[in-house]
């Protein structure tokens, strides 16, 4: 017997950088393959670390719309310089900012979005920009039903416009609607908004030894240790 909160969502969108895809593993490999020398880790986490404060820029107004690719690229050309990588060319560092499109998924994804899919409409609901969503999800085999992105509603999480564009698309109430996330604060925002919610447990999403609160927190609906576990809890 499924539980009514199963049976009511409809539609169920997942933050994909770090929920879906393993970016730091991912990040780590590219950037080594092309300079040994450094760590790969590092450099992941730095670039990381440049996302939020450039959405803000955007979601403050200070420069239009921007998608998330030409933020990446923004952030690299920052970052270069303190890992001592300014003499990479233009064509290394295009070819290195497009890893973000190549981002391998967690073990569990492409099987546990597989099963959710025969009960439910799937999608990402990320600030990724359509393109790299697209071309991530031919490469690691994820199963998207249609891809949503920020870019589809001009505004990146956590503004609610981002959130409550999911249940809009479908003519849904934002109740019929489910976030899946691994980031409290994603998870917080679509809460907010009347989405359902639903936290996936990913220990490993800032690499091995770094400190990840997974703990189970009881303002969200759900809270699953990876994909395979919340199809079980959803029935599928």
């Amino acid at each position: 017997m499924t539980s009514p909160l199963a049976e009511r969502v409809k539609v169920i969108g997942f933050d994909v950088f770090g929920t879906v895809v393993d970016w730091h593993t991912s990040i780590s490999r590219e950037i080594e393959a092309i300079a040994p020398e450094v760590d790969g880790g590092a450099f992941a986490l730095a670039w990381r670390a440049g996302y939020w404060p450039a959405f803000a820029r955007v979601r403050r107004g200070e420069t239009g719309w921007v998608k998330l690719d030409a933020l990446h690229r923004i952030i690299l050309d920052e970052l270069l310089p303190r890992f001592g990588l300014q003499r990479l060319d233009e064509a290394a560092r295009e070819h290195l900012n497009r890893a973000w499109h190549r981002l391998d998924p967690w073990p569990d994804a492409v099987a546990g979005l597989t099963r959710l899919k025969r009960r439910y409409v799937i999608c990402p609901l990320s600030n990724g920009n359509i393109g790299l969503l697209t071309n991530m999800a031919k490469r690691a085999g994820l199963p998207w039903d249609l891809i949503l992105s920020a870019e589809v509603f001009r505004h990146y999480k956590p503004d609610p416009e981002a959130y409550l564009g999911l249940p809009g698309v479908f003519d849904l109430q934002p109740g019929e609607a489910m976030l899946v996330a691994t980031h409290q604060k994603d998870l917080a925002g679509a809460q907010a908004c009347g989405l359902a919610t639903a936290f996936v447990e990913r220990p490993l999403e800032m690499g091995p030894g770094a400190a990840k609160d997974d703990a189970r927190d009881p303002r969200f609906d759900m809270h699953a240790t990876d994909f395979l576990d919340l199809a079980d809890q959803l029935g599928c």
